[in-house]
Formats: structure tokens, C-alpha cells, sequence
């Protein structure tokens, strides 16, 4: 059973929420992608996938919408959890940066860097 699941946030819509403690460093999800090509951008950002996707490829020249949780996780500038690219699975695989207790919003940094204060292209609500 997977240690998370979908809930309302109160504040952004649904997010990620611990359903168990989790301990620093715990694969929490790996979520398959489905890839886009660079060329196929300029409709994607036309369209309400543009808030639910990720940069992909080894210089990030393509586009990946992440299946199962992985497009849910909601932004922090102190995120409990991050990701990694998984080129050679197609995936995004979600680690947590810190223990989580139950309940607790699981969060990432969108700017893929957990120290990475850069804007993005909606006001953060920290």
C-alpha cells in the first residue's frame, strides 16, 4: 500500500498527504511519464497540462506529464520530498528530504533544486 494519497489542501486544491509516518529518504512514488516532444510544446502550454508538467530529456528539451501522483505534488520553497529524473525507467521517482508524520502535506520544490527560491509562474503560498 502506498504511504500517500490525495487530499484537499485548503490552500491549492488537492495535494499529497502522508497516510503513515515516513522516514527521511523513502521512495514514496514512481510515476511514469508520458513524454512530448519538443515540437509539441507549443500546444501543450496552451492547455491546462501546462500547470502539470515537468521538463524532460538530458537538457530538458522535452516535456513529461507525470501519471499516477506525480503532477499532484504541490510547490514549496521548504519541501519535505523531492524527485528525480529516471530517463532509463520513463519515470519520476519522489524521495522524501525529511521524516514526515501522518497527515502532513508532502511537498516539492518545482524548481527541482530544494534551495532554489526562483519565481515561478503563480504566486507561492508559503
Amino acid at each position: 500500500m502506498l504511504p500517500i494519497c490525495i487530499k484537499d489542501t485548503g490552500k491549492y486544491g488537492r495535494g499529497i498527504f502522508a497516510t503513515r509516518d515516513i522516514k527521511k529518504g523513502e521512495l514514496i512514488e514512481v510515476s511514469p511519464v508520458i513524454v512530448s516532444h519538443r515540437n509539441e510544446w507549443k500546444y501543450l502550454k496552451k492547455t491546462i497540462l501546462n500547470d502539470y508538467c515537468f521538463s524532460w530529456g538530458e537538457k530538458y528539451e522535452h516535456t513529461a506529464l507525470a501519471l499516477g501522483y506525480g503532477s499532484i505534488f504541490n510547490h514549496s520553497y521548504s519541501p519535505n520530498a523531492y524527485f528525480i529524473y529516471n530517463m532509463e525507467n520513463q519515470s519520476i521517482d519522489f524521495y522524501t528530504r525529511l521524516d514526515i508524520k501522518m497527515g502532513e502535506e508532502i511537498t516539492i520544490n518545482y524548481n527541482e533544486d530544494a534551495d532554489d527560491t526562483s519565481s515561478l509562474w503563480f504566486d507561492v503560498l508559503e
